[in-house]
């Protein structure tokens, strides 16, 4: 009897459910469910996330496996990071489940630094700053509604909350924690003596767990409503932690650039790396699968052209879109990683001013806004490429691009073009099956990570620019 994994991928803009299984060797796939998701503004203007609604999603798709009579006998969801529920002594959510781009945080760096300066925090931490990480996001509640720290007694990221819901136990998984700002790359633990510094509760932080680790089975609730029992396992529970696993080489410390609603670029490090230089060029040391540290630099991504998207008058695929920037002339170039790019009324208009206001042509119509979007991304991973070689000390002659993105053709031969490396695209499905991937290493299918990644070097086709 064919055995199932299920991996719960939810982005940004969506989720999916994928079933995984292995034949003579090779990963099979297939997507069984997918539901739309985006932040939503709420009576007080507050971006956030509908939570119950996502559950219904994720209970729906284990539905169906069960009416494809595909029923899986591991799962795990992945999710974006840093974004978090208090649960007080109930279980029950307390306040709403903001979104990242929610603009409450703004300011509260500054606060924290009142407590402890960037250049300590970055040393204790590794973590680059990004106003929307936990520490900034729990100093804006510590704040504004004090009285919820006071009556929490958990904080479950949102991954962790859906697993929760569906076994009853609690678990704090490990990548999606060092995004918070408030864990120790050298003990992989909350930094308490930080946490007490900041005035956060401690009894909010649970146990760290490793992706990879059982959860628990399904509740007797869930069991009678989805039609079946599975054992729930930690994946990477960060998406982009996820995507790391499944990149398609065996080499050690490969380059790659996780394409999606963000770009994340960067390599694998043993260790973290937490000077001052790094710190300057605003890398970032996630935590990843068997304590590897994904150092690397949160890019704006491919948000910008999803952005751009939505404002167009008719709806066309993002493979259109890209054949159409890709005839443009414009040579203009906007910072991706500009604050004003991160939630504007209008990124069409959002990406005119930049070009107007540096001296630039600025774009006249949505395919030459894509242009300029594309051509600065590949400006910005070329850029980024040079900081983490100054860094590393090694250089690199290619880059694996994972995730949506890489189906993006145009991006992939701008990139190519900008960075002047080689790049391999795909997989397009990355994030899903690195989830799926540390399922298997779980029960005991590949012996190590180098294994399963050989997997889907030969189970996926890879596409090449030069």
């Amino acid at each position: 009897m064919e055995k199932y994994y299920l991996a719960v991928d939810i982005g940004a803009s969506g989720g999916r459910h994928i079933l995984g299984s292995l034949a003579d060797g090779k990963l099979c796939l297939e997507e069984i469910y997918r539901f739309p998701n985006g932040m939503r503004k709420d009576a007080e203007g507050s971006l956030c996330w509908d939570v119950e609604a996502l559950f219904c999603e994720i209970k729906e798709g284990l539905k169906r496996c069960k009416e494809a009579g595909k029923i899986p006998s591991f799962m795990g969801i992945d999710t974006w990071a840093v974004d978090y529920v208090l649960l007080d002594d109930k279980d029950q959510v307390l306040g709403k489940t903001y979104g990242y781009r929610d603009g409450r945080t703004a300011g509260m760096d500054d606060r924290v630094y009142e407590i402890i300066s960037p250049k300590e925090l970055y040393g204790r931490t590794g973590i680059q700053k990004q106003i929307f990480n936990t520490i900034y996001q729990l100093m804006a509640v510590k704040q504004k509604e004090p009285e919820l720290l006071k009556r929490a007694e958990s904080l479950q990221f949102i991954p962790d909350y859906f697993h929760f819901l569906l076994t009853g136990v609690k678990r704090t998984e490990y990548t999606n924690a060092t995004t918070s700002q408030l864990v120790s790359p050298i003990t992989k633990d909350w930094d308490y003596e930080l946490i007490d510094r900041l005035g956060y509760p401690r009894k909010i932080f649970g146990k760290i767990s490793k992706p990879g680790s059982y959860v628990g089975n399904f509740t007797e609730e869930i069991r009678r409503e989805v039609g079946f029992d599975c054992q729930v396992i930690l994946p990477a529970t960060h998406d982009t932690g996820s995507a790391v696993a499944a990149i398609p080489t065996t080499k050690d410390n490969p380059l790659y650039i996780s394409s999606g609603t963000w770009s994340l670029m960067g390599t694998e490090l043993p260790a973290a790396n937490c000077t001052i230089e790094s710190m300057k060029r605003n890398l970032t040391n996630e935590g990843g699968y068997d304590y590897r540290f994904r150092y690397l630099k949160n890019i704006m991504g491919l948000w910008m052209i999803q952005s751009v998207r939505k404002e167009m008058k008719e709806e066309y695929s993002y493979d259109y879109i890209c054949r159409q920037a890709s005839e443009q002339k414009i040579s203009s170039i906007v910072d991706c990683n500009d604050n004003c790019f991160l939630a504007p009324e209008s990124m069409t208009g959002a990406v005119k001013d930049y070009c107007q206001k540096t001296g630039q042509q600025a774009p006249e119509n949505e395919w030459e806004t894509a242009a300029v979007i594309y051509n600065s991304l590949g400006r910005c991973y070329a850029e980024t490429i040079e900081q983490i070689e100054q860094m590393t000390g090694q250089k690199y002659d290619r880059i694996y691009v994972v995730g949506g993105g890489s189906n993006a053709e145009y991006l992939n031969q701008v990139t190519a073009k900008y960075t002047k490396r080689t790049v391999y695209a795909g997989p397009g499905e990355a994030t899903a099956i690195g989830n799926l991937l540390v399922q298997m290493l779980y029960n005991q299918e590949f012996a190590e990570l180098e294994q399963a990644r050989a997997c889907v070097t030969q189970s996926i086709d890879i596409k090449k620019y030069k």
